[in-house]
């Protein structure tokens, strides 16, 4: 009988520990949920700024002649089209269309790329890629164990960067003595990535984030993780920036409407059911899992919706949802007490026949049906 694999740490343990920080593992990980606070670190990105660990997502650096025809046919998107130095959301899918992991792809280069994964679908995101790159003129190197991630999610994000001492936004990251091309922070968009340096050492900074707000999220070596961590709580000291736990991550991205694998995302879900149909491109030549897709969901498949009610007891995973004559036409995916805006919100698949925006339904808690209204998502969109 093989023992059981105790949760790894990420190289930013210690300092999560001098915090003060609560933990559980996710993934795999163990991982800093709170440090105060949930509600207290939440408003703090939703009115200033969190700095937050996610070093336990999984990296993998793609390159080769062939590299964005083999993420054209391993990933749902069409990824070879992308700009140098843009990102964008995709997924990566079973040969029956369901969903193995939804990721983030970086254009690093004409042949580079990265693909961020969830942690807990490190090894079913590794072995997919190795085995769909064959045939392919272009390599896939796992490089999570390298690399460390750190968020800095908010509206002062931008300037907290721009303050962070020995962050040398020069593109390609450079020694500072030597010669690039420098950059600021606002020169990069949404949902892209620039190189930089800190203190000598490579950073691809990308403004990309899990939270509903503007933010960026570095990558560095592990070597020098804590130093940056460090820095950045310097820099941001002055503007209100709290260390952030998966507490007040999973509360923003509810806020946000962004879906979470093992919850609003699974193998047994297909994108339609998701709302992330745009994300599929049916006219590329082949993919995996196009076959699966170009035939018809079947019309009572479930579907996911945003749901709104008042009061202050709040839906969580696994809670039925009924419709006005009680019976059950769903399940809650991921639901809580917003802390922004003071009403229950939550994510639940339904029955396709309840999922028009302004059905009223309800949600079993606890034995009390609390009366639920479906709605557009997201419930929350910050301030431009």
């Amino acid at each position: 009988m093989t023992a059981p694999t105790s949760p790894r740490s990420t190289v930013l343990r210690d300092r999560h520990e001098a915090l003060g920080a609560s933990f559980t593992d996710f993934g795999g990980w163990m991982m800093p949920v709170r440090y105060t606070s949930d509600l207290a670190e939440h408003r703090a990105v939703r009115e200033a700024a969190g700095l937050f660990d996610i070093s336990h997502m999984a990296e993998f650096l793609v390159t080769g002649a062939c590299a964005g025809a083999f993420l054209d046919f391993a990933l749902a998107g069409r990824l070879s089209t992308m700009r140098l130095g843009k990102a964008k959301y995709s997924l990566l899918l079973a040969d029956d269309g369901g969903i193995v992991d939804d990721v983030i792809v970086y254009r690093l280069g004409d042949d580079r790329f990265v693909v961020i994964a969830n942690a807990g679908n490190h090894d079913a995101v590794a072995a997919a890629l190795d085995e769909r790159v064959t045939g392919f003129d272009a390599g896939v190197e796992d490089v999570s164990d390298a690399l460390s991630l750190i968020a800095v999610q908010g509206p002062r994000a931008a300037e907290i960067l721009t303050a962070t001492e020995g962050l040398a936004l020069v593109d390609p990251p450079v020694q500072v003595d030597a010669e690039g091309t420098p950059w600021t922070v606002g020169d990069l968009s949404y949902y892209s990535a620039r190189g930089a340096a800190f203190e000598g050492t490579s950073v691809l900074v990308c403004r990309t984030g899990y939270t509903g707000e503007d933010g960026f999220e570095l990558l560095i070596a592990n070597e020098a993780a804590a130093a940056l961590w460090d820095a950045l709580r310097a820099a941001g000291k002055p503007s209100g920036l709290v260390p952030a736990g998966l507490a007040a991550r999973d509360t923003l991205r509810l806020e946000a409407g962004m879906p979470l694998y093992g919850h609003e995302l699974s193998r047994d879900i297909v994108p339609a059911q998701a709302g992330l149909g745009w994300v599929v491109v049916l006219d590329k030549d082949d993919f995996v899992g196009k076959a699966a897709l170009e035939t018809v969901v079947a019309a009572d498949a479930a579907v996911l919706v945003g749901l709104v009610a008042e009061g202050r007891r709040a839906g969580r995973a696994g809670y039925p949802v009924t419709d006005a004559g009680g019976t059950v036409v769903g399940e809650v995916t991921s639901g809580a007490l917003s802390p922004t805006l003071g009403h229950p919100i939550a994510l639940a698949y339904v029955s396709p026949a309840v999922a028009a925006e302004g059905t009223e339904l309800a949600i079993d808690v606890r034995g009390t049906r609390i009366p639920a209204t479906v709605t557009a998502t997201p419930f929350y969109r910050r301030k431009k």
